[in-house]
C-alpha cells in the first residue's frame, strides 16, 4: 500500500520540529500510544492500542531512521507486530516545508501488512488509514499551533537558544539525539497504524 499526504500547520517550519520532537505532544496526539522506547542509536521500539474495522489489538512496532535533515525532515524504516491480527513492514519520509507563516507537512509512506488485517476489504482500510492519518495530523495541527501563540517572542526565546546549544548532547557524542528519536516516533505511529490499517 502506498498512501501520501500533506498538512498545512499554522507555525514555523521550526516550531513543527520542535513539536516533533516534543514527547508531551505526542502523547496528546497519538491515540492508544502506550509506549515509546529507544533500544539503540539507531532503533526505536513503540507499543499502539488501536482497532481497525473489526480487529482490534496491541500492536508493537520498531523503527530506523535515516536520511536526518533538520528541520526539513527525514526518512523512515519499521515494523510491527499485532499478534494474530497481523504484521506490517514499511518505509516512510516526512518533509518539512515553509508555506508562508506556516509549514507544510508532506509524507509518503509505503507499506506491506499480512495476517487478518490484510483480509480486511480495501475500502474499509483505506479509509481506517486515512482517518487514523487525518486524526493524528489534525490534532497535531492543532497542538502546534496553539503552542506556536504561546511561545516567547524571538528575542526572549534566543537566550534559550544560545543555551540549548552550548548544551552537550548525545548527538555531539556520535549518536542520535533524543530528541530526534522521538521525532522518529511520529513516523513510527504513522507507520504503524497506517500499514496495520493498510
Amino acid at each position: 500500500m502506498d498512501m501520501t499526504g500533506e498538512y498545512k500547520i499554522e507555525a514555523p517550519r521550526e516550531a513543527v520540529w520542535q513539536a516533533l520532537n516534543d514527547p508531551e505532544v505526542l502523547k496528546q496526539c497519538i491515540p492508544g500510544c502506550e509506549t515509546l522506547d529507544k533500544t539503540s542509536d539507531t532503533e526505536f521500539t513503540a507499543n499502539v492500542r488501536a482497532k481497525v474495522g473489526p480487529v482490534s489489538a496491541r500492536f508493537g512496532g520498531k523503527v530506523q531512521l535515516t536520511d536526518l535533515d533538520p528541520p526539513n525532515g527525514y526518512k523512515i524504516s519499521g515494523e510491527g507486530q499485532g499478534g494474530v491480527a497481523g504484521f506490517a513492514k514499511g518505509g516512510a519520509e516526512v518533509k518539512l516545508t515553509p508555506d508562508g507563516a506556516g509549514t507544510l507537512l508532506s509524507y509518503s509512506v509505503n507499506a506491506q501488512v499480512g495476517g487478518k488485517l490484510a483480509q480486511i476489504g480495501a475500502r474499509l482500510i483505506d479509509a481506517t488509514a486515512r482517518k487514523m492519518a487525518d486524526d493524528f495530523f489534525a490534532k497535531f495541527a492543532e497542538v502546534v499551533a496553539a503552542g506556536n501563540a504561546a511561545a516567547p517572542a524571538p528575542e526572549a526565546a534566543a537566550p534559550a537558544a544560545a543555551l540549548a546549544t552550548a548544551t552537550p548532547s548525545v548527538e555531539s557524542k556520535g549518536g542520535l539525539s533524543p530528541k530526534i528519536w522521538v521525532a522518529g516516533v511520529i513516523a513510527l505511529i504513522v507507520i504503524v497504524l497506517i500499514a496495520f490499517a493498510a
